[in-house]
Order: structure tokens, then C-alpha cells, then sequence
């Protein structure tokens, strides 16, 4: 009998000791397993899913620390199907039992959880849970989250062996975790460097304003994983910002918004010249001024496009959805680096457009200057020899030829000098010429718009149309133009301006909804009154394939 016993007790010492081995292998394969990973979201789950394994446990959950480090930001469930998760309901925010190892980051064994002084019971469809093993996770001196494992397989309960195997797992889980979050900033730094090149080359190849704004809030967009992301500038003569570019969530009604500086996240940012952020937008006290456009977003975040609030040339606005993660201090620093670039490379475009603008301002002079030393010299005396050869000419038919090709001459000669009249006008000294006029206020209303009006002139504007029939076309050109913007609902909106030997012909058409026959004519009656004070006509028209065509004729001239 003492033999057998002798026996049972060396053959439960090498079953230990091979149960042991077994769990010893089980641990390394788990840590090699973990360690294996460099995406964040997949060493969570290994983490997890190892942990269950290792000691059995029926269900594993891993909570991960919110960054106000008293709630859950995320939470990995295994052993639960995805249709009981639905059921449950919202996931653990961190509160009684759970947050219990937030706030004491310890390991914690139950035999009843929910005899707990901390646990406030389960919600309805939650399945019934008993033991209890929880571990916390630290990334080098930081918590990171905690495991929480629940019903161990058998009825038994989690032992101290159990509880040294996850400790031990939980150490490997730190260093899995700090390498996958070294190798994502590395992978976005990476991001946001080629961004910042993407960018700064299309600056320099001469692609339009508005083209390199998009490609600034897509690159940052697509980096930060944001649902919303827009850019706000400021409103010349006000404190206002406008939303020049939205894309994503709620960029369709958002574009064209005046954002007050006061009272928003995107002023704030304009104001202080720093990012300002919030971990949800449409629920923020902070920030309730202006259009309420914000429903499912959450987490969101402020930049402003400029080195300082002085030189801000507007505001980066990025949204998340609800329930996402808040923008952290690792991914603002270097976002606020690819705004500060994308400021840096605005200014430079804009500084380069200048110069353009001053070479074509002397290439004109130039123009102006062979144009009247050589071209009207060379008509002039051309028109004297032919006034002095058709004294000369006997034939009827062939003089008045010759007299009709002098005036032709004469008229080539006062168009020539209109033309040099034109070129070498200066804004500080005339004031702004029609041309420029127009299209400026064209070019400011792609604003509204959300997209640029094709724009057309022709004829001598800048030299046939009378100062106060100029101010009366730029009033109608406003008028249409904002109630396309308010009410024509268009994608494609065309300007064309023309000055004929009598009368100025405006015509502004879209190809939106069309002007209702019942509709409100306040607008309308403006421009109407406007053209007769000056002899003029309005002309509404419904063309066949949709839209809007109003044609705003007026006299070169007041009698």
C-alpha cells in the first residue's frame, strides 16, 4: 500500500510537472505570439485572446485607459459572438468593478465578483459571470489597461499560478504594445512627410488655390482617420470665418458656412493661433456659437494654417465620428507641423503670384509701348499715304474703296489706343476697371458656391462702359449671383459680360432648379428697377434643359 501511494504521488509530481511544462510552453508561444504583431489593433487581440487561453477562462476582456485616465476609451471582448455584444448594449465606460483596477492598478482575484463592494451588477442580456482575475497593463512607467478575465472552465477558481502567468503575460503585453505604438508614429510620420512633399510640389507646379486646400484636408483626412475635415479663412472686413472646403461628413451642408470667431472651435484656433481640441464637438459647452452642423461627430480638433495667429491664413477643422478616440498630444504635434508647412507653402504660392502679377503688370507696359510707338505710328502713316494716293486715283469704285479703308484705319486707331488706355490704367489711380471688378466678385463667390463660376468677357469695357453704368453692372452681377447661391441649388454657374458699340450685355445662367413661376421676385423687381433707371432691360429666361438665364442689358452710357 505504501508503494502504490508512493507511486500515485511521483505520478501526480510529473503530471505537475508536465502540466507545468505544458503552461510554460503555452506562455512563450503566447508572448512570441504577441510580440510577432506591429499593428496596435492586432496585439490587442493576441493580448486578449492568449490571455484567455492561458488560463482558461471562458470569457477575456481587455480595456484600454481613456487618455483622462479614469474611463475606457476601447474594449476587446473575446467569447461573446458579435450578435450577443449588440444585445448588451454600449461597452463598459469603466465604472464599477472595471474602474476598480483603474484606480488601483493591482492584480485582483474573486471567487464572486458580484459580491464586491465596487460591482454594480450586470445589464440586462449580459451573460452570468462568477470568478474573477484581473491584471494591469503598463507601457514602460504608464498604465496602458487592464485584462480582465471571468469564468475560469471547470467551476474552479483563478489560483496564484494563474494570476503569475497573466502578470507574466501582461509584462510582454507592455512591451508588444509600446513597439506597435513606436512603429504606427514612425508609419505616421512617414504619412505625413509624403503629405507634406504632396503638397508642397502641387504649390509649386501652379495648381489653383482651392485644388491645394482639398489636398490638404484629404491627406490630413485620410492620416488622422477623420469623418469630417474643412477649412474655414477669414471674411475680409469682419471677424467671421467662412468654410471655404469641407469634405466627408456634413461637408455639403457645412461649405459656404460663416463660422463666428467667437463661441467655436475653428475660432478659437484662428484667435490663439494653437490647436484646440474636444472630445465632442456637438455636445462641447464651449463652443455653441453659429450652425449646429455636427450630428455623429465626436472627438474633433482645431489647427490653424499659419506659424502665428498673425499670419494664420485660415483654420483646419477635423471631426471624428462618435464614440472614436480623442485626438491625442502624439498625433497634434505633428499635425500642427503639416499645417504650419501648408501655411508656409500657401504664402509662397501667394508670393509667387504676386510676382507673376507684377511681370504681367510690366509686360503690358511694354505691350502699351510698342503699341503706340510702333503700331498706331505705322497705321497713321499708312492711313496719310493712302488719304494722299486717292487724289490720285481716277476710278469712282477704287477712291471710295481707298477713303473707306482710311476710316477702317482711323477706327483700328482709336480701338489701338482704348486698348493702350486699358493697359496702362492703375487701379490707385482710376480705381479698379470693370474687368477687375468682375472678376473679383466672380472669383469670391466660388466661396459661397462651393465651386468657381466660369466667367467670359468681351468688348471695351474697361474704356466704353460709363463709370455709373459700371457700378450698376457690378450691383446686378452681385444680386444674381447671391441668389443663385440662395436659391438656385446649381452645380455650374456662368457669368458672361460684353460690351457692343451701344450697350452692355450681362448674362448670368445655372443650371439649378429654375425660377418657380409663383416664387418670390424681390430680387428679380431689384434688377428690373436697376436696368430701368438706366434705360436698360432684365430678360428672365427658362431654357429647356433646367435652370435659370438672366440677361441685364443697359446703355454704355447715362443721357
Amino acid at each position: 500500500m505504501r508503494l502504490d501511494e508512493l507511486l500515485e504521488e511521483l505520478q501526480a509530481r510529473i503530471n505537475a510537472a508536465r502540466g507545468t511544462r505544458d503552461r510554460v510552453h503555452s506562455l512563450l508561444e503566447a508572448v512570441v505570439s504577441v510580440g510577432r504583431e506591429l499593428d496596435l489593433s492586432q496585439v490587442l487581440r493576441r493580448i486578449v485572446e492568449a490571455a484567455a487561453l492561458l488560463v482558461d477562462a471562458q470569457y477575456g476582456a481587455l480595456g484600454v485607459i481613456g487618455p483622462d485616465g479614469r474611463t475606457l476609451s476601447q474594449f476587446l471582448v473575446v467569447g461573446l459572438t458579435e450578435e450577443e455584444i449588440e444585445k448588451i448594449g454600449p461597452l463598459p465606460a469603466g465604472h464599477g468593478l472595471l474602474g476598480e483596477l483603474i484606480r488601483n492598478p493591482e492584480p485582483l482575484r474573486l471567487t464572486e465578483l458580484g459580491a464586491h463592494e465596487a460591482s454594480y451588477g450586470f445589464p440586462a442580456h449580459h451573460p452570468p459571470m462568477s470568478t474573477f482575475l484581473g491584471v494591469p497593463i503598463r507601457v514602460r512607467d504608464e498604465v496602458f489597461g487592464n485584462l480582465y478575465l471571468t469564468d475560469k472552465r471547470g467551476g474552479q477558481d483563478f489560483d496564484a499560478e494563474d494570476e503569475s502567468v497573466i502578470s507574466t503575460l501582461s509584462v510582454a503585453a507592455g512591451v508588444a504594445i509600446d513597439n506597435a505604438r513606436l512603429y504606427e508614429a514612425s508609419q505616421r510620420q512617414q504619412r505625413w512627410l509624403r503629405a507634406s512633399a504632396e503638397v508642397t510640389n502641387s504649390l509649386l507646379s501652379g495648381s489653383p488655390r482651392l485644388e491645394v486646400l482639398e489636398l490638404i484636408a484629404r491627406r490630413a483626412q485620410e492620416i488622422t482617420g477623420a469623418a469630417l475635415a474643412d477649412v474655414s479663412v477669414p471674411v475680409a472686413g469682419t471677424d467671421d470665418l467662412v468654410v471655404e472646403l469641407a469634405i466627408g461628413a456634413c461637408g455639403e451642408t457645412r461649405r459656404g458656412l460663416v463660422v463666428p470667431v467667437e463661441g467655436t472651435l475653428s475660432g478659437a484656433a484662428h484667435v490663439g493661433g494653437a490647436p484646440f481640441s474636444t472630445a465632442a464637438l456637438a455636445e462641447d459647452d464651449r463652443y455653441t456659437a453659429g450652425p449646429r452642423r455636427f450630428e455623429g461627430l465626436g472627438p474633433a480638433v482645431a489647427v490653424p494654417l499659419g506659424i502665428t495667429a498673425k499670419d494664420a491664413r485660415g483654420v483646419l477643422l477635423l471631426a471624428r465620428q462618435l464614440g472614436e478616440a480623442v485626438f491625442t498630444e502624439a498625433e497634434l504635434e505633428p499635425l500642427l507641423a503639416f499645417a504650419g508647412q501648408a501655411a508656409l507653402g500657401l504664402e509662397l504660392a501667394e508670393r509667387r503670384n504676386d510676382a507673376e502679377q507684377l511681370a504681367l503688370l510690366e509686360d503690358r507696359d511694354r505691350i502699351a509701348r510698342d503699341l503706340h510707338d510702333l503700331a498706331i505710328q505705322r497705321l497713321f502713316a499708312t492711313g496719310m499715304t493712302l488719304q494722299s494716293a486717292a487724289r490720285l486715283v481716277q476710278h469712282e469704285g477704287a477712291a471710295e474703296r481707298v477713303s473707306r479703308a482710311v476710316g477702317d484705319l482711323d477706327e483700328t486707331i482709336k480701338i489701338i489706343r482704348s486698348t493702350i488706355f486699358g493697359l496702362r490704367a492703375r487701379e490707385e489711380d482710376a480705381g479698379p476697371s470693370l474687368r477687375a471688378r468682375v472678376a473679383r466678385a466672380v472669383g469670391e463667390m466660388a466661396t459661397t458656391l462651393g465651386f468657381p463660376p466660369r466667367l467670359s468677357m468681351e468688348g471695351l469695357l474697361d474704356t466704353d462702359v460709363a463709370p455709373q453704368v459700371a457700378d450698376h453692372v457690378m450691383a446686378a452681377l452681385t444680386e444674381m449671383l447671391s441668389n443663385a447661391a440662395r436659391h438656385a441649388h446649381a452645380t455650374r454657374v456662368e457669368v458672361a459680360l460684353q460690351a457692343t458699340s451701344d450697350e452692355v450685355v450681362l448674362i448670368v445662367s445655372d443650371n439649378g432648379r429654375g425660377i418657380p413661376a409663383g416664387g418670390r421676385r424681390s430680387g428679380l423687381n431689384n434688377l428690373e428697377e436697376r436696368a430701368s433707371s438706366v434705360d436698360g432691360t432684365l430678360k428672365v429666361e427658362r431654357p429647356d434643359e433646367g435652370g435659370s438665364r438672366l440677361v441685364w442689358r443697359a446703355p454704355l452710357g447715362i443721357g
